[in-house]
């Protein structure tokens, strides 16, 4: 046997912290560390597995022989195995051969902690220790300023693998997507990008969902280096990026975190607790210290050592409820009796505080789709403590009034405007996510209905609609220039489609409708606030035309916003005017530019005839399916 020497990162206070679920920055500690210890180079090993009976690192460098390198176990019952191995380093690839103390089982499994896998489908660790010299200095320094929630929030939703391919359906790699992804979200004038996840997957259809790799960045689209340099690129283009990050659920692959050590290490030992019916996969044991103490190391991992700067918690419900997807019997209650996997939400909670507490500028963003109280609230009021909630609601019943013929929207016009009732209950963010373009649910632009010119104003209407209602807003790839077919994750958008005008025009007016929001502090000052927000009239069901004011801190900044849902025309149209003034139009979604007909507000007549409440009034020509936005 090959010697192993006994060499530790842990302090006594490191395990304290770690047996206490304390320990935020475990991956200092866990994982392949190389260094050099008495003259010698070599790498640190240490990983967690307190039911084995002996632990070994097997590589290319013994011949996958669990007899050469065997750890040692620590005495202080933390169950973690370590020791220093020489001659390994840098792109060296390895595993953790564990034989069960429980039942003799011997599992093959990847680091939990490492930096770097092997390219799927392969499933190896691989030492990694690279420097990157950051150079987004400026961004790290005013990013709180640009990332509040009372400053804009327009994010793009990316799926790094099928934004855009090569001429032979290739991936594109993090240096190539550093220059064009970049390039294109900063011309589009979007405020933060945000990735599915790109924490390594074994399996492409998971769309990233079912990680093995917490701590390591694909190795599908490169290096980690150069996953820093495409946050860097961002960052230097004044960009923020949020990861979607999974913390729900994980694979059962063998080479994965389930039966880690022969026994229920990450995963729940009930299986009404440990596993997930939908997803086929398992779920954390969220009561575990030292699990909890795994998750929000990865999480501030992120965070620390790739500058990111926010997190998409991913399917928060599922954590939240005990019941969820589950009939009866197949569920236990808690100790209240009710449905509330306590554990789960006293996790959440600490998650939140530590990531607020350790970064500044920040945030945390959940998808969440219930009605579950204080999910964006502080934790100190009760609340689960998110920056921002998925206002999954307003999605679903706004996507189901524009799939009606305008001829019926009349009835339905309470589908658009119940939103308001809660909208301010918590910060919501307004998502039309890769989930609504997949599985039979059609493109956003086939989901309108009419001949195409209709169904292209309609999808200039819904965007108009989105950036101008309360809350901040993300938009799936593709729907900006009005993608025709569903999302496929195995291929390249429609990139073609922008040398057809209806295409090119609707990426025209979101990119404007990015630059309007940004330079419009009505839009984004109050954005969680019913301060913000004011209806001039929700009740004309009849014409089916919404108009409204959103207002920042200043009077002069207030905007108002006239929406006509139906393809007539609505000339002359009267609105009350809530200010004195002259009013001009900032931007019509008809305009001929974005692939309207062209009804625009050059010479607004103003009136002192009172309407809507209002001393005075003013009179628009509002285009079919059109948009209006006035100062």
């Amino acid at each position: 046997m090959a010697q192993v020497a006994v060499h530790s990162l842990f302090t006594d206070f490191d395990i304290d912290l770690f047996k206490a679920g304390k320990h935020y920055r475990l991956y200092d500690k866990l994982g392949s560390h190389p260094m050099t210890l008495n003259g010698q180079k070599g790498t640190y090993f240490a990983v967690w597995a307190p039911t084995a009976r002996s632990v070994s690192v097997i590589g290319d460098f013994n011949h996958w022989n669990a007899h050469e390198h065997e750890l040692n176990v620590r005495w202080d019952s933390s169950g973690i195995w370590e020791g220093f191995i020489p001659n390994l380093g840098h792109g060296d690839k390895y595993k953790y051969k564990i034989q069960s103390n429980n039942n003799g089982i011997w599992t093959e499994k990847a680091d939990p902690f490492g930096r770097r896998c092997e390219h799927p489908p392969k499933t190896a660790s691989v030492i990694w220790e690279a420097s990157y010299d950051w150079k987004d200095q400026a961004w790290m320094g005013y990013r709180k300023d640009k990332n509040g929630l009372d400053k804009p929030y327009s994010v793009y939703e990316v799926h790094l693998g099928s934004w855009k391919r090569d001429k032979d359906n290739n991936f594109l790699g993090y240096a190539h997507l550093a220059q064009d992804l970049v390039a294109y979200v900063k011309e589009m004038g979007y405020t933060h990008v945000e990735f599915m996840p790109i924490m390594e997957y074994p399996y492409d259809p998971s769309w990233g969902y079912q990680l093995t790799g917490y701590f390591a960045p694909t190795s599908r689209f490169g290096t980690p280096e150069e996953f820093k340099m495409l946050v860097d690129a961002f960052h230097q283009n004044d960009i923020g990026v949020i990861l979607d990050w999974v913390p729900s659920h994980f694979p059962e692959d063998a080479h994965g975190l389930g039966f880690f050590d022969g026994s229920h290490l990450y995963e729940h030992p009930d299986r009404r607790k440990g596993y997930h019916p939908d997803w086929k996969s398992l779920i954390f044991n969220y009561g575990r210290n030292e699990v909890r103490a795994f998750l929000i190391s990865n999480a501030l991992f992120w965070l620390d050592q790739y500058h990111v700067d926010g997190l998409r918690v991913d399917a928060v419900a599922s954590m939240l409820y005990l019941d969820y997807s589950r009939e009866d019997g197949e569920w236990e209650p808690n100790m209240y009796g009710n449905n509330e996997n306590l554990e789960a939400m006293s996790f959440i909670r600490e998650l939140n505080q530590e990531v607020y507490a350790s970064f500044e500028g920040v945030q945390t963003i959940a998808e969440e789709s219930t009605a579950f109280n204080g999910v964006s609230k502080p934790v100190h009021f009760g609340g689960l403590g998110f920056g921002m909630k998925w206002m999954m609601g307003w999605m679903h019943d706004t996507l189901e009034y524009f799939k009606k013929e305008p001829v019926y929207r009349k009835h339905h016009q309470n589908d658009l405007t119940f939103g308001m009732t809660y909208a301010f209950t918590e910060n919501f963010m307004l998502p039309f996510s890769h989930d609504e373009v997949v599985y039979g649910k059609q493109s956003l632009v086939y989901r309108m209905p009419g001949d195409e010119w209709q169904r292209f104003a309609n999808l200039r209407l819904l965007f108009g609609y989105m950036f101008t209602h309360p809350g901040t807003n993300l938009m799936f790839m593709g729907g900006e220039f009005g993608q025709t077919a569903e999302w496929n994750f195995q291929q390249s958008l429609d990139w073609h489609l922008l040398q057809y005008d209806v295409h090119k025009g609707t990426q025209s007016f979101v990119k404007a409708l990015n630059a309007l929001y940004k330079g419009s502090p009505a839009l984004y000052e109050k954005q969680f606030s019913p301060e913000g927000f004011q209806w001039i009239d929700y009740g004309d069901h009849e014409n089916s035309v919404l108009t409204y004011v959103r207002k920042g801190h200043e009077a002069k900044d207030d905007l108002i916003v006239a929406c006509n849902f139906t393809p007539v025309p609505r000339e002359g149209y009267r609105v009350g005017n809530p200010k004195k003034g002259k009013l001009k139009e900032l931007l019509n979604s008809d305009a001929s530019e974005f692939g309207g007909s062209g009804m625009l507000n050059k010479n607004i007549k103003m009136s002192k005839k009172a309407w809507h409440g209002q001393d005075t009034s003013v009179e628009l020509d509002i285009p079919p399916l059109g948009i209006v936005i006035l100062k």
